[in-house]
């Protein structure tokens, strides 16, 4: 039997209210926190408060004796009761806690601390600040942090954790054969969207964005790291959609307890088990015929796959060389790569007046260099609109996140103590005026006007990172997949544009996007309304 607090908290009406561009769920409670994040239907009403009362029990220990911030200031209460409910509010309204201190500190070039559902998070508001962290990657550990955040050890495993080489493999080996790839990821999306949408004359069929995207975007990304015909294998799909939830979720869940209580609750409280096993057993059959090859072989053989498992295998010590830590590999990839081309459909549906430019953009384009790679490279206007929409909301309301191994203090005397965690406001540095023109107006061409003005900018491109502009991080630790990512998002929106017509529900407004800590999602109610293109 489920938490009955919990389910009467969800069925209450969010009380939503639109501020600028950003829309705030003033409904959270911690209540509803048990299922929104996915704790199983099973868990009992006595075990979510067992969880509750070990959650607040660790976080006041977190809280008092973590690293020593006094000499930064708090938003909000730092006494240990007032900062437990602080760090309890931070899930369902970060943004607005984030916003006060980037208001009140920006100034003075002053860092601020929250306290989030952890611990402390001190967050770095001054662009020298963020070049500071961003280049100092000997002391702040970017690995280190996403563990804090997802507790990748006892999730995805203590080998994935500390020996992270699938990340060297995205930087190098799919960088270095996208334009061999770029075929099969066109097809993929092609095919993708007329099988998830199965569009029939000229009739508008409303759809959930998030859903044919999420699909359209595992699909494609699969047919990278696995191939045919398993990455158009439903099972595979739909586990590695859910997978990502359950990451998400079960990161959150059992980063409420101690860590010695991290392994069992990682087992009982999370599915994430399962689907590793799952996973295993779909992938199995693949991972074990090339390990085969190899044994026969050696690294190469005849028609060897050119897919992100072959890549794996060869860069892979002979511990790694099994069924299912190679599939963990795979799954822990997908993680990462189901990213958020939801916002951007929603954006095109809700202002369709930029479709035709857009589409006589790719149109142009196309007509001249084909459905390539140097095509795609050329469609500055659908590089814009994608990079504004990741400057405009994006998927997270804080980048850089980091955890200091020791103590480090910034050129202008800020000491951070070993072990606190740090990030940078993005969202609030996004909409901040001292660095965009008319910041909370959605302008899909900004980017594309600047770059005709300034003249090829490298800075205005989708895959740029600077200290104004971190979507995908900043420094040497930038998202390594950015750029199959970009290749990806602008093939699907340059294919939407030139094949469909798409907009709101007759009367719809924009739906407001969740937000859950520092993450934002799309709202899963959200429609938008496809037909084949017109004219």
């Amino acid at each position: 039997m489920s938490c009955k607090r919990c389910e009467r908290q969800l069925q209450q009406k969010s009380n939503c209210s639109f501020r600028s561009d950003r829309y705030f769920d003033n409904a959270g409670t911690a209540a509803e926190l048990c299922i929104y994040y996915y704790l199983p239907a099973t868990v009992s009403g006595v075990t979510c408060g067992a969880i509750g009362l070990v959650a607040a029990i660790t976080l006041v220990s977190k809280l008092s004796h973590g690293p020593n911030l006094d000499a930064i200031p708090a938003v909000g209460s730092s006494g240990w009761l007032g900062s437990w409910w602080a760090g309890i509010k931070y899930l369902t309204n970060a943004q607005s806690v984030i916003q006060e201190g980037y208001e009140k500190y920006k100034f003075q070039g002053a860092p601020f601390k929250v306290a989030g559902p952890n611990s402390w998070t001190v967050f770095l508001s001054s662009r020298e600040h963020v070049d500071e962290l961003a280049r100092a990657t000997n002391v702040f550990s970017l690995s280190d942090a996403t563990n804090d955040q997802i507790q990748i050890e006892y999730l995805l495993g203590r080998d994935v954790y500390l020996n992270p080489y699938h990340v060297g493999v995205i930087s190098l080996r799919l960088i270095r054969n996208l334009e061999a790839l770029y075929p099969d990821i066109r097809d993929e999306i092609v095919t993708s969207f007329t099988e998830f949408l199965d569009l029939r004359g000229n009739e508008w069929k409303s759809v959930s964005p998030l859903s044919i995207v999420q699909k359209v975007a595992c699909r494609t990304s699969n047919r990278v790291f696995v191939g045919l015909p398993l990455c158009r294998d439903p099972d595979w799909i739909n586990l590695n959609i859910q997978c990502t939830a359950d990451v998400i979720a079960g990161g959150v869940i059992i980063g409420l307890f101690p860590k010695f209580m991290r392994p069992l609750a990682s087992r009982l409280l999370t599915k994430v088990p399962q689907c590793l096993r799952r996973g295993e057993t779909l992938v199995g059959p693949m991972i074990k015929e090339r390990l085969r090859y190899l044994d026969q072989y050696g690294r190469e053989w005849d028609n060897k796959p050119n897919d992100l498992l072959s890549w794996l295998m060869d860069e892979a010590e002979d511990a790694e060389l099994t069924m299912e830590r190679l599939s963990t590999r795979v799954l822990t990839v997908n993680f990462a790569a189901i990213h958020g081309f939801t916002q951007a459909l929603i954006y095109l549906a809700a202002n369709p007046q930029y479709i035709q430019p857009l589409r006589e953009e790719v149109e142009g384009i196309v007509e001249q260099e084909g459905w390539s790679k140097v095509a795609v490279d050329k469609m500055r206007k659908v590089d814009s609109f994608l990079k504004e929409c990741l400057r405009f909301e994006g998927m997270l309301m804080a980048s850089l996140s980091r955890k200091a191994l020791k103590d480090f203090t910034f050129s202008d005397g800020t000491f951070i103590p070993k072990g606190t965690s740090v990030a940078v406001p993005s969202l609030s540095l996004h909409h901040d005026k001292t660095y965009y023109e008319d910041p909370d107006a959605f302008k899909p061409f900004r980017f594309a006007e600047i770059h005709d003005k300034d003249g090829n900018r490298v800075n205005d491109q989708l895959t740029s990172t600077s200290v104004e502009y971190l979507p995908f991080g900043h420094g040497r630790h930038a998202c390594p997949g950015r750029f199959f990512a970009a290749t990806e998002l602008k093939l699907m929106l340059a294919h939407v544009v030139v094949t469909y017509d798409v907009k709101l529900e007759d009367n719809a407004t924009y739906p407001p996007s969740r937000h859950i800590g520092t993450f934002i999602t799309v709202n899963p109610r959200a429609e938008v309304v496809f037909r084949n293109r017109a004219d």
